[in-house]
């Protein structure tokens, strides 16, 4: 008996190494954070945080007695909420639970049910994190083995948790490796897109949240989406307009007429839906851009007329709807077309709700069309495609900087901004940090020209063109804009990718303040790399040049008559001491102000 005790006891820890083998971390081995932790908002698309606290629901409680009943069951679906951390873990389990079954005859457990992981690397770039899952009573899903680090840091990196599109779910908890890092950050600062439709818009049918049109689209712009998609009632109608009137969007997006088709409603009916639910938009907020959607079609129309009839119908209600708003010069006001959207018969998983293909196919239509309307076009090259950065958190938060540029824009805004990467950053002015060496020169000769330091430590064009993208030019007008930018990115790219990147910049710069004078300056020296500079600021000289920019190559006072760097001025053969900072404070103020002759 003593010895088939111990047996048994042998037998199960085996079984309990294998299943750990198996699985990784047990959940004693990790550390637990849950919504209700949040001292701050950290429910990303979502609006009316400041009504919910810790609510996975989309429509305020008091919109209950606004919305019909169907519309407030669907809101307690979190289509399009997603939660932000920053963690270095190489184990990341999320759990919750949901009632009922997990998914639909035709959208799998993992879309309706599911969440989705994804990583932003220190570069900006996207990264999908692929879980093992259970849908039990308690549903869960296990990220193991994620790498610390991405060739920067060891740090960590932002993660973007999707919720599930079509199913709600309580006591959310996130698990991360014990003594590794994880920080909840705070919802994005940001003016979202807001989308009101139908059960497409809602998610169905994608194969995990991550597909879902509206979640690709907040990928692809690096915005909040929020979705206010309901599955089967997306009908225009006054009350959801009047919720959504209270929040200040980027753009509106209305794209209902799924559930408008001439088999359940007139195409007067529809008619009068477009053209009231612009008008109330526009009753509130004048200027913003406001985009109506046509239907995408059936991908069976051809076969069952019927149905092809219902969509081209329900399209010419909608143009007529825009005619008559034409007509009255209702401003800013936009179109995505049936053929715009493009779908195909492969599109859809019933002839009606698309699968992946075909939320891929409509969010790369979205985001054309926005891309025009916002005026935030992207190029082919890396200089040109507009991304964040995360490369040295351990000196400083680059999304926080960006919001408290953002926020002394309105409460104190500059007449000159200085737009750049570290040597810009470290120089000195608001917003204060403790990087900076060149506080005497800063004070000396910019502080009284009421200049704003924009630069950004390792900052390459890429990312400077991301902050032009997310308002940091917005609201106030500045006289002058100085640009220095590009050494970050000479172990990456070509002379000609610098300098298109460049003048892609300075287009979008001009853009947003067609007023401000606008200076480009040469790269500064560095050590090793004199010579490619030289040729490269010509390159940089004929941009300005051709654009009617002041050019001016202030960087040369950090050189020797041999054409080396003065060793003396810098600190590292990149960022300029004190005494280097002094010589370009000096010519800058030069450039800005010329001595009279």
């Amino acid at each position: 008996m003593k010895n088939h005790r111990i047996f048994s006891w042998l037998l199960c820890s085996l079984l309990l190494l294998s299943v750990k083998a198996m699985y990784g971390q047990t959940a004693a081995e990790l550390t637990w954070w849950k919504l209700s932790d949040a001292t701050f908002p950290v429910i990303d698309g979502q609006a009316w945080s400041g009504e919910m606290k810790d609510s996975l629901q989309r429509l305020p409680p008091r919109a209950q007695s606004l919305v019909r009943p169907p519309v407030w069951n669907l809101s307690k679906q979190p289509a399009g909420l997603f939660i932000r951390f920053f963690s270095n873990a190489p184990q990341i389990k999320v759990r919750y639970k949901i009632a009922g079954s997990p998914s639909m005859p035709h959208m799998p457990s993992t879309g309706m049910s599911g969440v989705d992981l994804y990583a932003i690397d220190s570069d900006g770039n996207w990264h999908f994190c692929a879980g093992k899952y259970s849908f039990k009573d308690t549903v869960e899903y296990n990220f193991d083995k994620l790498s610390p680090s991405d060739g920067y840091h060891k740090l960590g990196r932002e993660y973007r948790l999707y919720m599930p599109l079509y199913k709600g779910l309580t006591g959310l908890e996130i698990g991360t490796t014990t003594g590794s890092a994880f920080r909840p950050l705070p919802k994005m600062n940001e003016k979202p897109i807001v989308v009101y439709g139908t059960s497409i818009a809602q998610g169905a049918c994608a194969s995990r949240p991550g597909m879902a049109w509206t979640n690709i689209l907040s990928r692809r712009l690096d915005r909040p989406v929020i979705n206010l998609g309901f599955s089967g009632n997306g009908r225009l109608e006054p009350e959801l307009i009047s919720l959504i009137n209270e929040i200040e969007a980027k753009v509106y997006i209305l794209d209902c007429l799924p559930n408008l088709t001439t088999e359940r409603f007139s195409k007067e009916d529809n008619q009068k839906r477009v053209y009231d639910a612009v008008k109330s938009i526009r009753a509130v907020h004048p200027i913003t851009p406001i985009l109506l959607c046509e239907h995408a079609g059936y991908s069976e129309g051809f076969m069952v007329p019927a149905r092809q009839t219902y969509y081209q119908e329900a399209n010419q209600a909608l143009q007529a709807a825009l005619s008559q708003l034409n007509a009255e010069k209702v401003p800013g006001l936009y179109t995505l077309t049936f053929a715009e959207i493009g779908f195909d018969l492969d599109a859809t998983v019933d002839g009606t709700h698309p699968n992946d293909y075909g939320m891929m196919r409509q969010a790369e239509a979205y985001e054309k069309k926005l891309r025009e309307i916002l005026q935030e076009p992207i190029g082919k090259t890396t200089t040109r495609i507009p991304v964040r950065q995360s490369r040295e958190p351990g000196s400083y938060n680059w999304e926080e900087r960006h919001n408290a540029i953002k926020a002394l824009n309105v409460s104190e805004p500059g007449k000159i901004l200085f737009m750049g990467n570290s040597i810009t950053h470290n120089w000195g002015g608001k917003p204060l940090n403790d990087r900076i060496c060149g506080a005497d020169s800063w004070a000396q000769y910019l502080e009284p020209l009421q200049m704003r330091n924009l630069g950004f430590g390792w900052d390459r064009i890429e990312n400077v063109l991301w902050r032009v993208y997310h308002d940091e030019l917005e609201g106030f007008s500045p006289e002058k804009i100085v640009i220095n930018i590009g050494t970050n990115n000479l172990h990456l790219n070509t002379d000609l990718e610098i300098i298109s990147g460049l003048k892609f910049l300075v287009d979008a710069i001009k853009i947003r303040q067609p007023r401000a004078k606008i200076y480009l300056l040469g790269l500064y020296p560095r050590r090793d790399k004199e010579a490619r500079i030289v040729q490269l600021n010509k390159g940089i000289q004929i941009v300005a040049k051709a654009n009617r920019l002041t050019y001016a190559d202030i960087g040369t006072k950090l050189l020797l008559p041999t054409g080396k760097i003065d060793e003396k001025l810098f600190s590292d053969g990149l960022h300029p001491n004190a005494e280097g900072y002094q010589l370009l404070g000096k010519a800058l103020v030069n450039t800005l102000n010329p001595p009279k002759k």
